[in-house]
């Protein structure tokens, strides 16, 4: 099963690619900047204090912090930053977020190496189909197991990544899949309790992903069938596999990156059918929020399990609660980065209007997963009427996607309410849409940013 899968990845080749996926890679690219920038401001000190305690030199950049450290440092910092404000990209059927993890690790290697834009950009198409595939086929056996895929799979997705984009060999990539996989991990224990760790599952995805790759490139030998033996990938992530996704591939089927979803809202991805229903009803009674009895908000059974939480405990919790996500959205008409922030969290307006929010199970919703994960929003008032609205695919998604300009507009207000400047905002934009770019340019100037 191993060797079919990667000879069905090598089967993809960059003469081959059409110019849309191209250049939806170079959106997937502008997406993660737009995200690991801000990232990075918000966790710099820790981030800092980190390698300092390392004592963490190198010629790797971790972007938005300004210093150079090892490959597999960088990785995992550039990793967490991209996860911290949570409106990083991810897929609806594999449930992860690709981009944090698959960035994250190439940028390094790619300065590291001097790669050119379009053997970054290769390697971003291949660790998408590698990271999405994988996770189809385990989801959603993986997360109820209570496994975090953005780790599990990112880790093998990135690695893939990196192996394209130095042009591996067979054996060589073999190898580093199999050494991706032993060293896949990451729990969803780590969103809760307003814990810092659930980035960790990204950034460690990334980290590990660098030393996957280079046992790959050193020829370590790989075991016969890590994705299929009978205690491979498969067999340990889940107990019910889809092996179609590992072993059938349709030539004439759109690549995974083009199947993405861009973040609009800065908290989970189950919560965004409900943000963007509380934002359509919102009109209708903004002057009225006092007078809302209760709200109950129907969704498919994965978004309601550590999803439901009225008890919020910080910045953490809050993107993590749909409740908390749904008052946010009706009392301020946003659910942005700058919405999520330890004033709101502690509002003792919108927690109470929180707490009237149930979140319930919807049987007709879960059958539709993974082709919808819809929400419906139901605001019952206390003079009887109710006002229900109802959300299949959120902005971002693939059916309802962000424009060009919207996300160039999501770029430049997240980073320039980072510390980037507009000129070098500007600079960022007209490098990635150029045919070719140089890669250190683009680090360069991502790393003028204000302390």
């Amino acid at each position: 099963m191993t060797d079919k899968f990667l000879n069905n990845i090598r089967s993809i080749r960059k003469e081959n690619i059409t110019h849309e996926v191209w250049h939806q890679t170079r959106r997937a690219l502008l997406d993660y900047l737009s995200v690991t920038i801000p990232g990075a401001k918000a966790f710099r000190e820790k981030e800092t204090t980190y390698m300092d305690a390392l004592g963490e030199t190198g010629d790797a950049t971790v972007i938005g912090i300004n210093r150079k450290c090892s490959l597999q440092t960088a990785a995992l910092m550039n990793g967490m930053s991209a996860h911290v404000i949570e409106l990083d990209d991810g897929h609806r059927r594999g449930a992860l977020h690709v981009g944090a993890t698959i960035f994250s690790a190439l940028l390094p290697v790619a300065e590291h190496e001097h790669l050119s834009s379009e053997d970054l950009l290769y390697g971003a198409i291949i660790g998408f189909e590698t990271a999405i595939r994988l996770a189809c086929a385990i989801q959603p056996g993986n997360k109820l197991r209570g496994y975090h895929a953005t780790g599990t799979c990112g880790t093998v997705g990135a690695a893939m990544g990196i192996a394209a984009a130095l042009d591996f060999d067979f054996n060589q990539m073999k190898s580093a899949l199999s050494a991706a996989i032993t060293s896949a991990a990451g729990i969803l224990e780590m969103q809760e309790d307003n814990a810092d760790l659930k980035p960790l599952n990204v950034g460690r995805a990334a980290m590990d992903a660098v030393a996957a790759a280079y046992l790959g490139k050193a020829r370590f030998k790989a075991p016969l069938d890590a994705i299929g033996g009978r205690r491979g990938f498969l067999k340990v992530m889940t107990d019910d596999p889809y092996t179609e996704y590992i072993t059938n591939f349709d030539n004439d089927a759109p690549l995974a990156i083009t199947q993405i979803y861009m973040k609009t809202y800065a908290a989970c991805r189950h919560t965004h059918p409900a943000i963007e229903a509380a934002l359509t009803l919102r009109p209708s009674i903004i002057n009225q929020l006092s007078s809302i009895s209760s709200i109950k908000v129907d969704v498919y059974k994965l978004a309601v399990s550590g999803h439901d939480h009225t008890d919020i405990r910080g910045v953490s919790s809050a993107k993590m609660s749909m409740p908390f996500a749904v008052a946010l959205a009706l009392y301020r008409g946003s659910a942005g980065m700058e919405d999520f922030s330890e004033t709101n969290v502690t509002d003792e307006e919108i927690l109470a209007l929180a707490r009237k929010v149930k979140v319930v199970e919807n049987e007709e919703l879960s059958s539709l997963v993974p082709k919808k994960r819809a929400s419906i929003l139901n605001i019952m008032m206390k003079d009887g009427t109710t006002l229900s609205h109802r959300v299949d695919f959120p902005k971002g998604e693939p059916e309802n996607p962000l424009t060009d300009e919207e996300l160039i507009q999501k770029f430049n207000s997240l980073a320039l309410a980072s510390g980037l400047s507009e000129e070098n905002c500007i600079k960022v934009i007209e490098l990635i849409t150029q045919p070719t770019f140089s890669i250190n340019a683009l680090i360069d100037t991502l790393t003028t940013t204000k302390k």
